[in-house]
């Protein structure tokens, strides 16, 4: 049986993913193909129920539950960090009120955060790896930037606004859930929490393997040099990334119900993970 894992093309979930890319642990009559596409397009596709595992964005999920159940594994949590607010320059918040900010898609965690930040920031929805080139272009004043960008900004000359993570930590005591992994309900429990179990082992190998797994992660981490490269990964899998565990699994329902009150989410569900 072939098991379609659908995840983005970047570095952390590289790492995350790369014993089973490889055939590293036993999968025993279960083949696994990786489809690599860019956020946004994983979260449309999850509302079609494409894939039978997914990365989404935590926005995504309420959008998706009636088809998908969230893994307790696979999450990226900013942990006091997060996706950031860039600009050509130090901007104040009147400033930030009357420009238009690049943003990576409606239905990513980051935006939704920014939204719940201040809900009358303007924005336009702009491919996240253009996001940074069209600043530096003139055409955006602003972006908000996800992925390697929260590490190469500065080398880019461009500067710190609002770091979104930061912000959810200090008003919530909690890590910023950014992504999850979630499966496709209609596998069966059974099933699901076989696939659970592989894919944890998949990533406490490349824990335990790091440096074989970060050179495969490379790969994916564009020009970013494998200093950089290694402390992103260390950002975004890690512990967390085993297990929501409570304090993970609260801050999931903190969000969603944040953005459901704001008005910004409007599936209104019980989230659920997955128990192995």
């Amino acid at each position: 049986m072939e098991i379609r894992i659908a995840h983005s093309p970047d570095s952390d979930d590289a790492f995350m993913f790369y014993a089973l890319a490889n055939n590293l642990i036993e999968t025993g009559d279960l083949t696994f193909s990786h489809i690599l596409k860019d956020i946004e397009s994983l979260n449309k596709d999850a509302m079609l129920g494409k894939y039978e595992v997914s990365a989404i964005s935590i926005h995504a999920y309420p959008q998706v539950a009636d088809k998908y159940i969230l893994l307790p594994t696979g999450s990226s949590m900013g942990d006091g960090y997060g996706p950031i607010i860039v600009a050509r320059e130090i901007l104040n918040q009147d400033r930030l009120h009357n420009i238009t900010i690049a943003v990576p898609g409606e239905l990513t965690t980051a935006l939704l955060a920014m939204r719940l930040y201040n809900p009358a920031l303007k924005y336009k929805i702009v491919p996240f790896d253009q996001i940074i080139p069209r600043i530096k272009s003139g055409e955006f004043e602003a972006g908000l930037i996800i992925h390697e960008g929260q590490l190469t900004y500065t080398a880019e000359g461009l500067h710190k606004i609002i770091d979104l993570g930061e912000w959810w930590m200090e008003s919530t005591g909690l890590p910023l859930p950014l992504g999850g992994n979630v499966i496709r309900r209609d596998l069966g429990l059974e099933m699901m929490q076989r696939i659970s179990r592989i894919i944890r082992q998949s990533i406490q190998y490349s824990l335990d393997h790091r440096q074989p797994a970060l050179q495969h992660a490379l790969q994916y981490a564009g020009d970013m040099d494998p200093e950089k490269a290694d402390q992103f990964v260390g950002m975004y899998v890690n512990n967390w990334t085993l297990d929501y565990g409570d304090r993970g699994r609260e801050a999931v329902r903190r969000l969603i119900e944040a953005g459901i009150k704001a008005g910004i989410i409007l599936n209104k569900i019980n989230v659920e993970f997955l128990e192995d």
